[in-house]
């Protein structure tokens, strides 16, 4: 089978489309150089070649790799689609050739570049789900929960059964501002939609007062003698303060203008 490194492939974006690939590669008896996901520019040099997605033949590809592989195989292969690895598509993809060849001894391939940064990229993913299902914090709007994420990967679909299961009587909303996407759960349904832009109303002075005693508390319990702002940012990196309320600066802005309103 021919290794075309002029060779791109061009897909919808989606995990069958994904799959269609794999699958296309097989058919055709050739290796592409590159599978290109939508918004990634053009190369002056490469051939793009549009496979269309085809849920058939993506059921194929995916449903075969627990017979051939093994069912971690699948799992890390789900997994890895969501991560943020810039290459995940051509790890998954070779990671499944290698798969296909070399059965379930390829998920102990360690040493091998492609099953190693593709295992990277899932504990990274991971990871960074396990931090935000103690690192959300929801405000009320309305008779709705609101939170706002900025994670590098795609973590909602593993936050979602935490979150459903832990308020399943309410009705919530994770909006994940760096891939456009949130959850909504309502009625004890979850679902995922795309959301461009979100725009969230003024906070009510009821909000805002719980915001300042949440930050009152979290100032009050600190030890001052126990402080470390180096082991805080190590289990606490920096890039997550802006949504934590008890850190967030502007969000003690707005506490101060919502007062002042309430006093005038």
């Amino acid at each position: 089978m021919p290794d075309r490194t002029d060779l791109t492939y061009a897909y919808d974006g989606s995990f069958e489309g994904l799959m269609s690939c794999v699958f296309a590669s097989y058919e055709r008896k050739e290796i592409p150089g590159m599978i290109r996901p939508p918004g990634n520019q053009q190369t002056l040099f490469d051939t793009a070649e549009w496979i269309e997605t085809d849920e058939h033949k993506a059921d194929r590809v995916y449903n075969s790799i627990p017979f051939k592989i093994s069912h971690q195989a699948q799992e890390l292969v789900k997994l890895g689609f969501l991560s943020c690895a810039p290459n995940k598509e051509m790890l998954i993809f070779h990671f499944l050739r290698l798969g296909f060849k070399h059965g379930g001894k390829v998920m102990t391939m360690l040493t091998d570049d492609i099953v190693c940064s593709l295992q990277k990229a899932v504990r990274h993913l991971t990871s960074e789900s396990h931090k935000f299902k103690g690192f959300i914090r929801f405000s009320v709007y309305g008779e709705v929960l609101v939170a706002v994420i900025e994670p590098k990967n795609f973590v909602l679909p593993l936050l979602s059964p935490h979150f459903c299961d832990r308020y399943r009587s309410e009705r919530f909303m994770i909006y994940d501002k760096t891939h456009s996407m949130a959850l909504v759960y309502q009625s004890q349904k979850a679902e995922l939609i795309y959301v461009e832009e979100l725009t969230l109303p003024n906070l009510d002075s009821a909000e805002a007062e719980y915001r300042r005693l949440w930050k009152q508390f979290y100032k009050t319990i600190a030890i001052e003698g126990r402080k470390n702002p180096r082991c805080r940012m190590t289990l606490m990196p920096k890039r997550y303060w802006g949504q934590l309320t008890e850190l967030d600066e502007k969000s003690e802005e707005d506490l101060v203008v919502v007062s002042i309103k309430r006093l005038l």
